[in-house]
C-alpha cells in the first residue's frame, strides 16, 4: 500500500520537476528574445534616423537584397518566439506532464519537439511577413523607420485587423488555442515526430488566430517595441483570460473606429 502511494507521489514530483525545468527554458528563450529584439530596435532606429536624413536632402531608400530579407526575416523570426512562446506555455507544460503520466522517458524531448513544432508554424509566417515587409518597402509604401507611410494606408491594416477579430476563421482558431485539453485529446500522437507534429498543427491555429494582429506592426512601425509587447499582452489575455473572446471581439470594433478616424483624417 505504501508503495503504490509512494509511486503516485513520486510521479508527481518528476512532472513538478519537469515543469520547473521547462518552464525556466522558455522564460530564457523569451529573454533572450527580447534581448535580441530591443538591440535591434535601437539598432534601427539609428539607421532609420540616418534614412530619414537621407530623404530630406533628396536621396532615395536603397532597394533591398536578398540578404537584407534573410536579416528581416531572422527579425521576424526572433520576434514571434519572443511574443508567442509565453501564451503557448500552458499548453507545452500540459503536453510534458501528459508525456510524463503515460509513461514517457523522453518527455522532455517531446515537449521540446512539440515547442519546436510550434516555433516551425511561426516561423513560416516570419518568412512570408519578411517577403511583405520586402515587397511594402520596394513599392515605397513603409517610411525608414519600418511604420505606413500614410495614413490611408495604416487605417486599412487596422479595419482589417479589427473586422478579422469577428470573422469565424479567428473565432475558431482561438477556440483551438484556448481549450489545450480537447486539442490533446482529439490530436496526441505519441513519440517525438508525434510531438513535433502536433506542437506544429497548434502553431499553425495560433497563426491563424493571431496573423492579422501581427500585420498591424506594419502600421505601427515593424521594429515599434512597445506595439510589439502590447500585442504579445493582448494575445495572452485573449488565449488566457476567461472572458478572452469577448475581450478579443471589442478589441476589433475599437481597432475598425480607430482605422476609420486614420483614414478620415487622411482626407
Amino acid at each position: 500500500m505504501a508503495d503504490a502511494v509512494q509511486g503516485p507521489n513520486n510521479l508527481e514530483r518528476l512532472i513538478r520537476h519537469d515543469r520547473l525545468v521547462v518552464a525556466l527554458a522558455l522564460g530564457l528563450i523569451t529573454i533572450l528574445a527580447w534581448v535580441y529584439l530591443l538591440r535591434m530596435a535601437a539598432q534601427m532606429h539609428a539607421a532609420s534616423s540616418e534614412a530619414e536624413m537621407h530623404e530630406a536632402m533628396g536621396m532615395r531608400m536603397a532597394s533591398w537584397g536578398f540578404a537584407d530579407t534573410g536579416a528581416l526575416f531572422l527579425m521576424w523570426a526572433v520576434m514571434m518566439a519572443g511574443m508567442m512562446l509565453p501564451s503557448a506555455a500552458p499548453v507545452i507544460l500540459l503536453v510534458l506532464a501528459t508525456y510524463r503520466r503515460r509513461g514517457g522517458r523522453q518527455a522532455r524531448v517531446s515537449a521540446g519537439a512539440f515547442t519546436a513544432g510550434y516555433l516551425a508554424a511561426w516561423t513560416g509566417f516570419s518568412a512570408i511577413a519578411a517577403f511583405a515587409q520586402a515587397a511594402l518597402h520596394a513599392a515605397v509604401l513603409l517610411s525608414p523607420a519600418m511604420s505606413a507611410r500614410s495614413a490611408l494606408l495604416a487605417g486599412g491594416f487596422f479595419i482589417a485587423a479589427g473586422l478579422y477579430q469577428w470573422a469565424p476563421l479567428k473565432n475558431a482558431c482561438l477556440s483551438h488555442c484556448r481549450s489545450p485539453l480537447q486539442v490533446l485529446a482529439a490530436e496526441w500522437r505519441e513519440g517525438t515526430a508525434g510531438a513535433f507534429r502536433m506542437g506544429f498543427r497548434h502553431g499553425l491555429f495560433c497563426v491563424g488566430c493571431c496573423w492579422a494582429l501581427m500585420a498591424l506592426l506594419f502600421a505601427a512601425g515593424v521594429m515599434n517595441v512597445l506595439w510589439v509587447a502590447a500585442i504579445a499582452a493582448f494575445v495572452l489575455i485573449e488565449k488566457l483570460v476567461p472572458l478572452g473572446i469577448q475581450i478579443g471581439r471589442a478589441s476589433g470594433a475599437l481597432l475598425v473606429l480607430w482605422g476609420g478616424y486614420l483614414i478620415a483624417r487622411s482626407f
